[in-house]
C-alpha cells in the first residue's frame, strides 16, 4: 500500500510539473473554493442572523404587550395569598398563550413568583415542564427588575430536542413582582437557515465546478498552440525542417503560430546554406588534399634524391636539403591528417574493431617516441597492470591516439616526467597521460580539441606536428563510442584521459580512472583527496568531457564517475 501511495504522490508531482492546464485549474479552484466558501458563511450567517433578529423582535411585543396585560389583572390584588389570585395568574397564562392549555406546540409561556412561591404557584401553558429551559442566569436577571432572554435546547413534553428563545421580564404589582416567561420555539427559523446553506452550498458548487470548467477551456485555447508549438520545435530539432504550425485566425496565438513559422522557415533557409557550405568547404578539403598528392609526390622523389646526395653539396646546399626534407615530411602528415578529417567530417570514417591488449600498443607508443623524448629531455613514466587489458577497438585509431596525447605530453613537459596509467573495469578501459608542464589556463581546456588550436602560437613545434591531432583524436575516440576529456591548471600541468568501452556498441557511464590527477591541488591550496573536482570560472583549472551525445551521467562509483 505505501509503494502504490508513492507511486501515485510521484504521478500526481510530475503531472503537476508537466501540465500548465492542470495547474492553472487547481488554482482556480482552490481560490475559488475559498472565496466562494467564505461568501457562502457570510451570507448563511446573515441570514441566521436576520431570522433570528425577526424572533426576537416578535417575542419582545410579545413580552410587552404581556406584561402590561398582566400588570393590568394582578394588580387588582394587593395580597398574593387572596383567593381569586391564582385563578387569576391562570386565567392570564392561558389568555397569553393564545391556546389551549393542553396544546405542546407553539409558544409557551409561564409564570412564576419566586419572591411569593409559598402562596402563588408557577403556571405554564402549554402545561410542560419548563424549570429546565430558564436558567438560573435568566432567573436573577429577571428576578432583579430587568428584562433578558437566551437560547436553551431541551424537550418539553417528551418531544424532540428544540432550540428555544427565552425571554423573561418582570411585572410590577401592588404586592410585589412577578416573572413573565416567553419560550419560543426556533425550529422553523433553523429550517430555514438549514435550507438557505444548503441552497447557498449547493450555487456555490455549482460556481465553482463552473469557474474551473471555464479555467480549464480558456488554459485549453492558451495551452493547445503553446504544445503544438513545443512539438513542432522537437520535429525541428530532430532535423525534420519542413514542420510548421497550422495559422487559424488573427489574434495573439495566431500571431504567435506565424511568427514560429517565419522564423522556422528562416533557421531551415539558415540551415540549409551552413551544411552547403559546410559540404562544399568538406569537398575543397578533400578534393584539394588528393589534388596535392600528385605534385607531392614528384616533389618527394626529387627531395629524396636531393636528400641521398647532400655530402656532395655545399654545407649551406646540404642544410636546405635537409631542411626541405623535414618539412616536406610534416607537409605529408598534414595532407594524411586532412584526408583523415574529411573521411570524418563526411561521415566516411569506419571502426575496425578487434580484441586487443593494450598493453602492447602503449609500449609500441611509448617505443616509437623515446627518441623526442630523450631529445628534450622528458623520462616517460609507465603504470600498467601486470595483466592483458583487452578490449574491442581498432587498434590502429588508439594507438594515434595515445601518440597524439603522448607526443603532446612530451612536446609540452617543461623537462620533467610524463606518466602513463592504463586501467580497467568490467565495462571500461581508459588510459590518462599526466604531464607537469606549463598546464591549461582556465577556458583552454574547451580549446584544446579546436583544428590548429595552439595554447603559445610563438611557441615552437619540437614534432612538427599539423595541429590536427588533437581533432582526430576526439573522432576516433567518439567513433568508438568513447570519452576524450582534458584537465589542466597553471603550473600544474595538463592530463588527458581516454576512456573507451570494453565491448564494442556498449555505452559508457563510468571510467576506470580519474580525469582530475591524485596530486593535483585545489584552488585554495589543499590536495585533491578523491572524487570529481568540482571547477568553476575563475578557479584556475578546468575540465572537459567530450564524448557521442548520448551518454549519460552515472552515479558514484568506486572510481570516477563521467562529469
Amino acid at each position: 500500500m505505501t509503494g502504490r501511495s508513492a507511486r501515485l504522490a510521484a504521478g500526481v508531482r510530475q503531472t503537476w510539473r508537466r501540465s500548465l492546464q492542470v495547474r492553472v485549474v487547481t488554482i482556480t479552484l482552490v481560490a475559488s473554493s475559498l472565496l466562494v466558501g467564505g461568501f457562502a458563511y457570510l451570507i448563511a450567517d446573515k441570514i441566521t442572523g436576520i431570522l433570528l433578529q425577526n424572533a426576537e423582535t416578535d417575542v419582545r411585543l410579545r413580552l410587552s404587550n404581556g406584561s402590561e396585560y398582566a400588570a393590568k389583572q394582578f394588580n387588582l390584588y394587593s395580597q398574593p395569598q387572596e383567593a381569586q389570585l391564582q385563578d387569576t395568574i391562570d386565567g392570564t397564562v392561558n389568555y397569553l398563550a393564545g391556546g389551549d392549555p393542553t396544546q405542546t406546540s407553539g409558544v409557551v409561556v409561564a409564570i412564576t413568583a419566586d419572591d411569593f412561591a409559598e402562596f402563588i404557584e408557577p403556571r405554564v401553558s402549554p402545561d410542560v415542564p419548563v424549570r429546565s429551559l430558564i436558567g438560573e442566569e435568566l432567573r436573577g436577571a429577571v428576578g432583579s427588575g430587568k428584562v433578558a432572554h437566551q437560547i436553551r435546547t431541551g424537550t418539553l413534553g417528551g418531544g424532540e430536542r428544540t432550540k428555544y428563545l427565552v425571554y423573561g421580564s418582570p411585572v410590577p404589582t401592588k404586592f410585589g413582582q412577578v416573572e413573565l416567561y416567553y419560550l419560543v420555539p426556533l425550529a422553523r427559523q433553523d429550517a430555514t437557515a438549514a435550507d438557505a446553506r444548503a441552497t447557498v452550498v449547493a450555487t456555490g458548487v455549482a460556481l465553482v465546478l463552473l469557474l474551473g470548467l471555464l479555467a480549464a477551456l480558456v488554459t485549453r485555447l492558451v495551452v493547445t498552440p503553446v504544445r503544438v508549438a513545443a512539438r513542432t520545435a522537437q520535429r525541428l530539432s530532430a532535423g525534420l525542417l519542413d514542420q510548421r504550425m497550422v495559422v487559424s485566425g488573427e489574434d495573439d496565438l495566431a500571431l504567435l503560430a506565424a511568427s514560429f513559422n517565419q522564423m522556422a522557415t528562416n533557421l531551415q533557409r539558415q540551415i540549409l546554406r551552413l551544411e552547403e557550405m559546410s559540404r562544399l568547404q568538406r569537398r575543397f578539403t578533400s578534393d584539394v588534399s588528393h589534388e596535392l598528392r600528385t605534385p607531392l609526390t614528384t616533389v618527394r622523389m626529387a627531395a629524396d634524391l636531393i636528400f641521398t646526395e647532400r655530402d656532395g653539396f655545399d654545407p649551406a646546399v646540404a642544410r636546405s636539403a635537409e631542411l626541405l626534407q623535414a618539412e616536406l615530411d610534416r607537409f605529408e602528415e598534414l595532407l594524411t591528417d586532412l584526408l583523415e578529417i574529411s573521411r570524418f567530417d563526411a561521415g566516411f570514417a569506419v571502426l575496425d574493431s578487434e580484441p586487443t591488449d593494450l598493453v602492447p600498443v602503449v609500449h609500441r607508443v611509448t617505443e616509437r617516441l623515446a627518441g623526442l623524448a630523450e631529445r628534450v629531455g622528458v623520462a616517460i613514466e609507465l603504470d600498467l597492470p601486470g595483466t592483458p587489458v583487452i578490449a574491442e577497438v581498432d587498434p590502429r585509431r588508439v594507438e594515434r591516439v595515445l601518440r597524439n596525447l603522448v607526443g603532446n605530453a612530451v612536446e609540452h613537459g617543461e623537462a620533467r616526467p610524463v606518466r602513463i596509467t592504463l586501467g580497467m573495469d568490467p565495462s571500461a578501459v581508459a588510459v590518462t597521460v599526466r604531464d607537469h608542464g606549463v598546464g591549461l589556463k582556465p577556458g583552454e581546456e574547451k580549446l584544446v580539441f579546436n583544428r590548429f588550436w595552439r595554447a603559445d602560437p610563438s611557441r615552437a613545434r619540437q614534432t612538427g606536428g599539423t595541429g590536427l591531432g588533437l581533432s582526430i583524436s576526439l573522432e576516433d575516440a567518439r567513433l568508438h563510442g568513447g570519452w576524450l576529456e582534458a584537465w589542466g591548471a597553471p603550473g600544474q600541468g595538463a592530463q588527458f584521459r581516454l576512456t573507451l568501452p570494453a565491448r564494442a556498441g556498449d555505452r559508457l557511464t563510468t571510467s576506470p580512472l580519474r580525469l582530475v590527477p591524485a596530486d593535483a591541488t585545489l584552488p585554495f591550496g589543499g590536495p585533491r583527496d578523491g572524487g570529481p573536482l568540482a571547477i568553476g570560472p575563475g578557479s584556475g583549472a578546468g575540465t572537459l568531457a567530450v564524448g557521442p551525445a548520448d551518454a549519460e551521467p552515472a552515479q558514484a562509483q568506486p572510481a570516477e564517475a563521467r562529469p
